[in-house]
């Protein structure tokens, strides 16, 4: 009878657990004890896995041996992966490894993916003593439907960045990145963005890039201002690009009328006419400022771009020529202080974990008091050694012929892109006539005083968002690229970033840029301690246990004999 009473104990246990597995494999749950929530999807993203209802394939290029820091930025995205999966069960996930099979194999996977934009990396890394270099792809491509997306999951060091800091910066975009993708393959109405012309506005060719990238998810096209009465709401954002010409008081009224009834307007501007081509062809030049008529409505939105430029010592170079050799001119690279790598200056999700910027002959941006609430935020600025230049200034290469002097460069950051959000009054209040008024309403354009809640971003450059084009080959090249510097060193990924994060956050009443401010802190152990103290630690957390276990074996044995002997 007890023999019967264990055995149907043992087949409870069993069917119990059998029980709690089935369901375990249905119902997921957790609890987030992390300080910063790192395994908690941000609101809006948890909205958008919600909504969808149709088959998602995530293929992650991360399967394989990776040294230990790469394994963090596998396991991170596989935890990811799996969180989406438990929001949302239409979404599937799939570890590849693209050098997997015959040399041959892998060489033809390789070239594909190469056609689609994915690059390997080479990294370099330690199997006990031997130096090992291997490709590895940290990329994802989302498919939905006939669509795909290529994620880059792994951000690259325009800076002093140690590689723990950029693996941790890669894993806190991770959310971001993938939720991001999702949002742009499954949009089902895509935004309207425009350029204005007519003001000589930067040249088609030198913003194709921009296009491309826009084109991909939102209907891209141009607005000559001179040509139409008014700004119809149907466009989601005006971008003005580096006009050249003086508004008329017109243009300037369609824009004011289009912010009031809630448009919003990214205004990238050059101040100065400053290009390094001039002062090679003169040997010096004297910028001018562009004739706009524009500051008296920033003025009124709040905000004022200062006619200067900005130098910093956070920058990067252009090459000189300092001899020749052999009839063929030797050039060398200097610092060259009007171009500035420009930093995040506040926790905006627009610029939240963003790479640096590299800037061209940007000027200063000052906040002005608003009559009406307008939150002014400012995103990038210069590092604090930079100082500025007031008009009118003589600019040459003799700068570069002596070493800078830190305590020249002592006037802080200064802000170079700032957002303006909120209700913004009208640069025409108490400047239209009670019959032009009342010609408005006829053509159902009634004039408003006070925008909705809308918003404007101001940069004090546009190169940055611009592309370089070879007018030789005719070839574009991406935004970030400068044609200055050496190769390797001259793709910044900032300026792509921030322009694309900037659209997406002003087109978006909600997107998953919250999903940015996710922030994983790093609790890196102390390097040299771990050095110095190995043998300790390895006798500690191995010696110990199996201490323990011949201790507790002994022990155990001893009371055993006792008590039945």
């Amino acid at each position: 009878m007890k023999n019967i009473e264990n055995y149907l104990k043992v087949v409870i246990i069993a069917v119990i657990l059998i029980l709690v597995n089935v369901i375990a494999s249905y119902v997921h749950g957790f609890i987030d004890l992390t300080e910063e929530k790192r395994f908690t999807l941000a609101e809006s993203t948890a909205d958008l896995l919600y909504g969808i209802d149709d088959r998602i394939v995530i293929k992650i290029l991360l399967e394989g041996k990776f040294p230990a820091s790469f394994k963090r930025l596998q396991q991170a995205t596989r935890e990811m992966v799996d969180e989406f999966r438990d929001e949302n069960s239409d979404i599937e996930y799939v570890f590849e490894d693209p050098e997997e099979g015959t040399v041959e194999d892998a060489n033809l996977r390789v070239k594909s993916l190469v056609e689609k934009g994915i690059v390997p990396r080479t990294i370099t890394f330690f199997e006990g003593k031997e130096r090992v270099q291997k490709r590895v792809f940290p990329y994802a491509i989302v498919q939905y439907g006939d669509r795909d997306v290529v994620v880059n999951l792994l951000e690259s060091a325009s800076g002093p960045e140690d590689e723990e800091t950029m693996l941790n910066k890669s894993v806190s975009l991770l959310e971001y990145k993938l939720a991001n993708a999702i949002q742009k393959i499954t949009a089902k109405k895509q935004g309207n963005i425009v350029f204005t012309t007519g003001q000589g506005e930067i040249e088609k060719k030198y913003r194709a890039s921009l296009k491309n990238e826009l084109s991909r998810y939102y209907n891209v096209g141009e607005i000559p201002l001179d040509s139409i009465t008014h700004i119809g709401q149907s466009a989601d954002l005006v971008i003005v690009a580096r006009p050249t010409k003086e508004f008329t008081l017109q243009d300037q009224f369609k824009l004011d009328q289009y912010v009031m009834n809630g448009g919003k307007i990214m205004w990238l501007i050059d101040k100065m006419d400053a290009h390094v081509d001039s002062i090679q062809a003169y040997k010096f030049y004297v910028p001018k400022v562009y004739p706009l008529g524009l500051d008296d409505m920033w003025f009124k939105y709040g905000a004022r771009i200062q006619s200067n430029l900005v130098l910093d010592l956070q920058c990067t170079a252009i090459p000189q020529v300092i001899g020749m050799t052999g009839g063929r001119p030797q050039t060398q690279l200097f610092p060259w202080f009007y171009h500035p790598l420009v930093a995040p200056a506040s926790d905006h999700p627009i610029v939240k974990n963003l790479d640096r910027v590299n800037m061209y002959w940007p000027s200063t941006i000052d906040t002005i008091q608003t009559k009406t609430k307008v939150d002014k935020t400012v995103l990038l600025a210069s590092s604090q050694f930079s100082r500025y230049q007031i008009n009118p200034m003589r600019l040459n290469f003799e700068i570069l012929k002596s070493e800078p002097q830190p305590n020249q460069f002592n006037k802080g950051r200064q802000a170079v892109a700032l957002m303006l959000e909120g209700e913004f009054p009208s640069f025409f209040e108490n400047r239209v006539d009670a019959s032009f008024e009342k010609t408005l309403q006829q053509i159902n354009q009634p004039f408003k005083k006070v925008s909705v809640p809308t918003k404007q971003l101001i940069v004090s450059d546009v190169d940055f968002a611009a592309n370089w084009f070879n007018e030789r080959s005719q070839e574009s090249y991406p935004m970030g690229y400068n044609p200055f510097l050496p190769k390797g060193q001259n793709n910044f990924q900032g300026n792509q970033d921030f322009m694309i994060n900037a659209i997406e956050y002003m087109i978006s009443d909600r997107g998953v840029l919250e999903a940015r401010n996710r922030e994983v802190k790093l609790r890196l152990l102390n390097g040299p301690k771990v050095r110095e103290e190995k043998t300790k630690w390895q006798l500690i957390n191995i010696g110990l246990p199996l201490l323990f276990i011949v201790v507790f074996g002994f022990v155990y044995n001893y009371l055993r004999r006792r008590r039945y002997t």
